[in-house]
């Protein structure tokens, strides 16, 4: 069995949680670089993770806040279903990954850093792309920097 380590992340699941919900606060901003909103669509939008597994981990999130996938409505489930295969299309021209985890983490229990708003994660994968720096240093290599990323990511998703 293969592990992916992300001790990094420790900082943003024991930060003090702000009032309200980051999801929805982005998605009624319009300053989609600062927030890393790659793509807006009718019903939901794909944003980048500031908090990344692997470069170029996204998320496809609705505009409605819920936590309950039960309660999406169709077009919401539809289209966060259409975003994630975008998502996969676009990664695969511009990065060419070897793979992909792709999942909804519903409830604290399965690992919901943000349980109160539904999103779906898309995580490219390579072959070799773990490697002994997060177990050993506390240190994950992201070879490219969030806002450089969305400056070549943003025109595939809106062209």
């Amino acid at each position: 069995m293969k592990q992916i380590w992300a001790p990094w992340r420790i900082d943003y699941i024991l930060q003090a949680k702000e009032e309200g919900c980051f999801l929805c606060d982005i998605l009624q901003q319009e300053d989609d670089r600062t927030n890393l909103v790659l793509k807006r669509g009718e019903t939901c939008a794909i944003i980048m993770n500031k908090y990344p597994y692997n470069n170029a981990h996204l998320m496809v999130a609705p505009y409605g806040h819920t936590n309950k996938f039960e309660m999406l409505h169709e077009n919401e489930t539809s289209n966060m279903m259409i975003f994630v295969q975008e998502a996969i299309q676009r990664l695969n021209s511009f990065m060419h990954p070897e793979g992909y985890n792709i999942g909804i983490n519903l409830g604290e229990a399965a690992g919901a850093g943000l349980k109160e708003h539904i999103h779906t994660h898309i995580v490219p994968r390579w072959d070799g792309d773990t490697n002994f720096m997060p177990v050993l240093a506390e240190t994950k290599v992201i070879p490219q920097s969030l806002h450089e990323l969305w400056d070549q990511l943003y025109p595939l998703f809106n062209t």
